[in-house]
């Protein structure tokens, strides 16, 4: 790291780290945060996984995954994870008022942010899937000037407006040296339920933006009303219809993302 800014020191339990990052706002990030969690959980069963929700303003991981306890606090007064569907949460919804909108300047989000960083009792957690906000701003620059991160997988839609802003999301990451994993593509495509014909109603926008950076198109996510419905209800696609096909899209995209990680491991016996 440059002089002067912080060193990256891990999250104490957690071994791997994956970033859910757009610079636009609602494209679908935080869902495919949650089903992503749900589906590494899905294909790796033994592994543990947390997700983390960074949203301060907006934190949507409380609705989405059925959690609006108080996290109880251990004796160092640590803060312990929420858990359902066999996934560790925590979120900044979990500490305020559901229905209390959080009006606070940026030094006391990054009093919040540092707590959801370091003051969270993490159980020996494989993967933790970090859901961000939008934009480019001072809780991105935190997560990766204090984390060592494995990755950061990007959503977009294939508008203009919103591919646009994701490359400016795409080329911050880059600058600053975190590999990114590639990118979803989200809300695309609808089915029609009685020919079942696959109809794209914005273009090609994702697939110009991945061949820029040189990176994968990781998954194509549908429209459809099941993953709005389950996520809604506080149920995962992925945990609600495991045999769907849309719970086996992001759980092939689960897959890709561990084989980019196991790439990224270095051999012992090269340290």
């Amino acid at each position: 790291m440059a002089r002067g800014l912080p060193k990256q020191k891990p999250i104490t339990g957690v071994k791997q780290i994956i970033l859910v990052a757009s610079g636009k706002g609602g494209v679908g990030k935080s869902t495919t945060a949650v089903n992503l969690s749900a589906a590494l959980k899905s294909v790796e069963p033994n592994k543990i996984v947390g997700l983390l929700d960074t949203d301060v303003y907006g934190p949507s991981v409380p609705l989405m995954m059925n959690l609006h306890e108080t996290p109880l606090l251990t004796r160092d007064n640590m803060m312990i994870p929420l858990v359902n569907y066999g996934l560790q949460c925590m979120s900044m919804g979990f500490l305020v008022d559901d229905r209390s909108p959080v009006i606070w300047r940026g030094l006391m989000v990054m009093s919040a942010l540092e707590k959801l960083l370091r003051q969270v009792a993490w159980d020996a957690v494989d993967y933790l899937v970090v859901d961000t906000p939008p934009g480019t701003g001072d809780t991105h620059l935190s997560l990766i000037q204090n984390l060592p991160l494995e990755g950061v997988v990007l959503v977009t839609t294939p508008q203009a407006a919103a591919v646009e802003v994701t490359r400016r999301g795409a080329v911050m990451f880059q600058r600053l040296k975190v590999p990114i994993i590639g990118v979803v593509q989200n809300m695309n495509t609808v089915v029609c339920p009685k020919c079942h014909h696959s109809l794209s109603l914005y273009g090609h926008g994702t697939e110009a933006l991945t061949s820029e950076l040189g990176v994968d198109l990781l998954q194509d996510i549908p429209m459809d009303p099941a993953i709005t419905e389950t996520t809604d209800q506080g149920k995962p696609i992925v945990v609600a219809l495991p045999n769907s096909s849309q719970a086996e899209a992001y759980k092939t995209l689960a897959r890709k993302v561990i084989t980019f990680l196991k790439k990224q491991e270095v051999p012992e016996n090269k340290i």
